[in-house]
């Protein structure tokens, strides 16, 4: 055997090439249309000084969903009352548009074959979008480490 024929290839790099490829599609499709509605829902929670964290939320969820894959979010440990509190009243400001917003770009999406996979993805996002208070955006592996269960987009490829 040769040394050519002994070289292996990295899963770890066909996942990242997968991710970047799930994102750059995503990105066209639909990201870019998600990442609009939450920066346009976080200068609208920004116009008053009480939802100002509202905003901040807003920009985090919109940072997370123009590429998601290869990231997850996870329960903040510090999260208490005020994220509960603070969650029934994104819910009631924001939250509804925003998840109607996911379910409309998941329908178009499901309309093509190459659109499934990220509508549902698209899908699973809609949670996030109801009740984002005390929840932290991480990179899958970190989930994984702490021994939290993966549940938002991952990679098209598995994983």
């Amino acid at each position: 055997m040769t040394a050519r024929s002994r070289v292996t290839r990295d899963p770890a790099c066909d996942d990242d090439a997968v991710r970047v490829l799930g994102n750059v599609i995503w990105f066209v499709l639909a990201g870019f249309w998600l990442w609009l509605i939450y920066v346009l829902a976080g200068i609208l929670a920004c116009i008053l000084i009480i939802t100002i964290p509202f905003g901040i939320a807003a920009f985090r969820i919109a940072g997370f969903v123009v590429w998601p894959f290869g990231r997850t979010t996870i329960p903040k440990p510090t999260a208490g009352v005020g994220s509960f509190i603070g969650n029934i009243i994104w819910l009631i400001l924001l939250g509804w548009e925003l998840a109607l917003a996911h379910l409309f770009t998941a329908l178009l999406l499901a309309i093509t074959i190459i659109g499934i996979p990220l509508a549902v993805a698209n899908v699973k996002l809609i949670p996030l979008s109801l009740w984002p208070l005390g929840r932290e955006v991480v990179p899958i592996e970190v989930a994984r480490m702490r021994g939290i269960t993966v549940t938002t987009p991952q990679p098209l490829g598995g994983a």
